[in-house]
């Protein structure tokens, strides 16, 4: 009986290991590990500052370090080789950032998100006959899950759900259950914290009835999670170890190298409103001393009717980039102390079968606060809504201009271009005055220009876009580049 018993587990064995034999270092390439035919739930962990591989996350900013960036140019490999290989990714989840606020600062997590874009960008997708490298990130607030301070969506968009960090109202469980009892087989995959992927897997388990043996503790972001579930209803867990050793040091992008670019795309402009001069007054509550950079998300468009909530290939590039490009596109005016952009989950359908989150704006200008270990924020308590909506504007305008929150700071900015002209417009017209103001534009095909507004130490406003970062889109490879 003891030897049946002894045989029976090294069988076992060789079936674990069989279905593990993709684990090694990215380099690798080989074929797929896992079955298309079966549904295939893959748990990628993110680090937090609880549970990570040292050195992953900045204790200060609770935002990726270069490491942790690095980490996750590899996952995306290792992921798409060794996983999935030839075949394209089903649907991708990622958590919410402002559900899960770290330090007395309220840091949103954004290296979830993080962790994932890269590998959303090795697959591809085909909107309207364009097809392009670029896969939707659902990450949008479930019923409940908002936290106190954002706003709540209206109405609540389950095809872009993403994940909660504390599945207090059963969302997250009621996702994956919804993902298993379609039936549709395929790649799903999940980026979260430790301690959402650990409940998620104990919640699947449950549910489902599967006899899994889950992990006990955390074992490092190196760490992959399979649960697989055959058409006939069988679930097996796997754990694959990638063994990623990523360097310390910002990413170095691949050839070709990116060149510089002229500052071509708009015509000049300069408004200076100063108050007293021509019945200008500045509104009451306005900011002082601040610098706000407002720059467009990366390359998203390949046609003007693709649209996925992400960017595409291309836009990697370039948000890689910035960090290496601002420094000199910024002429010597202050570097920015803090970093903003649009909070991911915001999410919209585009058509009866198919929503998004719009994720892009957060995701260009990641690299650049994590290569310069900046506080990163989400603007999540009003909704982006329409560029043509003017309580929009009012309400970005008062948000980054008004109450004296970013007084003595330089911020980056990353938003929708079409709502640029709108807020510009709003701002100037608050200051008063007999002049005009003038009819603003941003040209859809135009990612590099920099706006700049400056408010000086009463209050004066000087709006101009004399900058670019100084990136030919046309220079940019369809591809993402790859690690």
């Amino acid at each position: 009986m003891k030897r049946i018993s002894f045989v029976w587990s090294l069988f076992l064995i060789l079936v674990l290991t069989l279905f593990a034999g993709c684990e090694g270092s990215s380099g690798s390439n080989i074929n797929a590990a896992l079955s298309a035919d079966n549904i295939n739930l893959i748990f990628v962990v993110s680090p937090d500052l609880a549970y990570q591989t040292p050195g992953d996350i900045n204790p200060d900013t609770a935002n990726l370090t270069s490491q942790g960036l690095q980490r996750s140019l590899l996952m995306a490999t290792y992921l798409k080789t060794h996983l999935l290989g030839t075949n394209n990714v089903t649907g991708i989840y990622a958590l919410a950032p402002m559900t899960h606020l770290q330090t007395a600062n309220n840091y949103p997590d954004m290296a979830a998100i993080g962790f994932i874009q890269q590998f959303a960008l090795l697959n591809q997708i085909t909107i309207q006959d364009t097809t392009a490298n670029s896969y939707p990130i659902n990450t949008a607030y479930a019923p409940g899950d908002a936290p106190v301070g954002v706003v709540e969506p209206s109405p609540y968009i389950p095809g872009a759900q993403g994940l909660a960090f504390n599945d207090a109202h059963e969302n997250n469980i009621a996702l994956v259950t919804r993902i298993i009892n379609s039936n549709q087989p395929g790649f799903y995959v999940f980026s979260a914290p430790w301690e959402t992927i650990s409940g998620l897997l104990t919640n699947i388990k449950t549910a489902g009835g599967y006899n899994l043996n889950l992990p006990a503790a955390y074992m490092g972001t190196n760490y992959v999670y399979v649960i697989s579930i055959t058409p006939k209803g069988f679930a097996s867990l796997a754990a694959f170890d990638s063994k990623l050793n990523p360097p310390a040091t910002y990413p170095v992008l691949p050839p070709p190298p990116i060149v510089n670019a002229a500052c071509t795309k708009q015509d000049y402009f300069s408004y200076t409103l100063i108050d007293g001069v021509n019945g200008v007054k500045i509104p009451a509550g306005a900011n002082t001393n601040q610098t706000v950079y407002l720059i467009r998300h990366a390359e998203a468009h390949p046609s003007s009717s693709f649209e996925d909530g992400n960017f595409v290939g291309a836009g990697q590039w370039r948000a890689l980039s910035l960090p290496n490009f601002l420094p000199s596109a910024l002429r010597g005016q202050p570097s920015p102390t803090v970093v903003y952009a649009i909070d991911p989950a915001q999410s919209f359908t585009l058509a009866a079968d198919f929503s998004v989150s719009y994720v892009r704006p957060s995701l260009t200008v990641l690299p650049y606060a994590i290569a310069n270990n900046l506080p990163y924020y989400l603007v999540s308590s009003f909704y982006i809504g329409q560029a043509t909506d003017p309580g929009v504007a009012k309400a970005t305008s008062d948000f980054l201009f008004t109450g004296g929150n970013l007084s003595n700071q330089t911020v980056l900015l990353a938003w929708e271009h079409e709502h640029y002209p709108p807020l510009i417009t709003y701002l100037l017209q608050s200051y008063g005055g007999s002049d005009p103001v003038p009819a603003l534009f941003w040209p859809h095909s135009d990612y590099d220009t920099i706006w700049t507004v400056k408010l000086d130490a009463q209050g004066n406003l000087t709006v101009n876009n004399a900058l670019c970062e100084g990136i030919d889109s046309t220079a940019l490879p369809a591809a993402a580049p790859q690690f």
